[in-house]
């Protein structure tokens, strides 16, 4: 309370009697995939008339230009935020991590007393060697040379039972040493073990900031404020286990999320909701900048391009930088809406616990199931081996977000990872569940006229032919989806024929120009051979590249 006290003088004076230090923790939390809101929900009891109710325990990271404050039973005033010269918070000690500090000490301690218990053995076996040491020089003493032979039988039998008895209490000593340090050794462990589990508990930042908010209570009553704010060190990506069956081309979606946040507090099981929004991206559509287009005379270009080249040489001794404006166009992200038509959300049924900077936790959004048509996808031209595809429709009626987190599996096997691009409900998409390895691919140039050699062809003529082979070693009929490509033009001077057997099922295919697809069942054990040619024409003089 001492604090308390201490830190008011540097608030207003004028009502400090009446005002209330609050103690508030996170309540709920809505996650975007970059940043999130905070709410914390703190009630409070105020007797009639007006007051300051004071939280001194944000993160000091929180921006205060973001924060927002409701307050129910009480007429709100003005709301005032501070990061710096904050009233310090009460204690509010952490009952596991206490534990665990109490248990460290407590064990340190005991090895403390435990390694002092094997140094005074230590020093007995210490002082038993010396005394070995002693009598081992009493041979050199000269009165012993002047000694009778009886007195000198007593003394050798003395020295020989004191040194006896020294080198078995050394021996005993030695050997109660060793045995207290074999002791310690599960104590040793034990003691690692506490101090590990002491670093697994995240202690909290201790630096926060400040909400001070006046209130006008009308009578005597509870009440609660709520405050919200947006940060940036939290963030959601979606995580996907996808499930494909050959025999049925059921497809299953386990969808979940990661989650993480480094705000500086730990967060103790707060109302979590999931959103698609982002926030943290472009969020107005791009502009359309007037184009305007001018001709020249090539000898007037030539002019203005020597005289610009001159003024930057001299615009690099001013000091002065020539530049033309450049306007950079981000590309718009558009979420389909589950529902409210702009943005889906997922709302988890249970409380989670998220401590700062430490924890990466995953929870489930549970299962999407659709029906997916499988074709074995053939690219000679690049592969050597076909790749099973399952297309399917998203008629699930959720969006499918983006995510470098997507795990495939064939019939329960694990095939890969990679990137999951959006697939808005009802979009369409064409999912790789790995390559077919009995489905080899061969292509073979038969003939190709390229005239001069190098990077630019100079003749006014181009042929080329090739045999395409997809043979079937699966043992299993596979329907096949074939790509490959010719050349296309659109100058009117550039000539290009060519032509397939058989002829490709599509051209153009995906809307890419000059892309062939052939779509065929290959039969185990059978070959199917495509021969395929094209040829180039141009005038004389002309460089093609």
């Amino acid at each position: 309370m001492r604090y308390f006290m201490a830190g008011l003088a540097l608030l207003p004076t004028s009502l400090w009697a009446e005002d209330i230090l609050l103690q508030s923790d996170v309540s709920a939390v809505t996650l975007y995939p970059g940043g999130a809101t905070i709410t914390r929900e703190v009630p409070f009891t105020v007797n009639e008339g007006q007051h300051q109710l004071i939280l001194s325990d944000l993160p000091r990271t929180t921006p205060l230009h973001s924060v927002r404050v409701a307050v129910d039973g009480a007429r709100m005033g003005s709301v005032s935020a501070r990061n710096d010269f904050v009233i310090p918070r009460d204690d509010k000690t952490d009952a596991a991590l206490q534990a665990a500090e109490d248990k460290v000490e407590q064990l340190e301690q005991d090895m403390r007393k435990g390694l002092a218990g094997i140094e005074r053995i230590r020093l007995e076996a210490e002082a038993a060697r010396a005394k070995i040491t002693f009598l081992n020089q009493m041979g050199d003493n000269e009165g012993i040379a002047n000694m009778d032979a009886t007195a000198l039988r007593d003394l050798i039998g003395v020295v020989g039972d004191e040194t006896l008895s020294a080198l078995q209490a050394a021996q005993d000593a030695d050997y109660r040493a060793d045995t207290a340090k074999e002791g310690l050794q599960d104590l040793h462990l034990e003691l690692e073990k506490a101090r590990a589990e002491l670093r697994a508990l995240v202690p909290e930042v201790e630096e926060r900031a400040m909400l001070a908010i006046a209130v006008d209570a009308a009578e005597a009553g509870e009440g609660s404020v709520t405050v919200t704010y947006n940060i940036q060190q939290a963030a959601w990506q979606p995580v996907y286990d996808l499930h494909l069956a050959r025999d049925t081309g059921a497809l299953a979606l386990e969808r979940g999320a990661f989650i993480q946040q480094s705000t500086g507090e730990n967060w103790e099981d707060v109302v979590l909701t999931l959103s698609t929004v982002r926030p943290s991206e472009q969020t107005t559509p791009s502009e359309v900048w007037p184009w305007l287009r001018r001709i020249f005379d090539p000898e007037q270009l030539q002019r203005r391009s020597k005289t610009a080249v001159e003024e930057a040489d001299m615009g690099a001794f001013s000091g002065q930088v020539m530049a033309e404006p450049a306007f950079d166009v981000a590309e718009a992200v558009v979420a389909t809406a589950a529902f409210d038509g702009l943005a889906v959300s997922y709302q988890y049924p249970q409380p989670v616990s998220i401590a700062s900077g430490a924890d990466r936790l995953r929870v489930t959004l549970g299962t999407l199931e659709t029906k997916a048509e499988l074709v074995a996808q053939a690219v000679p031209l690049s592969d050597q081996t076909a790749y099973l595809m399952a297309s399917f429709g998203n008629d699930t009626g959720e969006l499918i977000l983006p995510s470098n987190e997507a795990n495939f599996y064939l019939d329960g096997r694990f095939i890969g990872r990679r990137y999951l691009d959006l697939i808005p409900a009802g979009g369409e998409a064409d999912l790789s569940f790995g390559p077919i390895d009995g489905l080899r691919l061969t292509r073979t140039v038969l003939d190709r006229n390229e005239g001069d050699q190098g990077v630019f062809t100079r003749s006014n003529a181009f042929t080329e032919e090739v045999r395409i082979e997809v043979e079937n070693l699966t043992g299993e009929n596979w329907s096949l989806r074939l790509l490959d490509r010719v050349p296309y033009s659109e100058q009117e001077d550039l000539e290009i024929e060519w032509k397939a057997t058989p002829k490709p099922t599509e051209a153009d295919y995906d809307n890419k120009r000059g892309v062939l697809a052939w779509e065929f069942d290959l039969p185990a054990g059978q070959t199917q051979s495509i021969s395929l040619e094209h040829s180039i024409d141009w005038p004389d003089g002309q460089i093609l590249q």
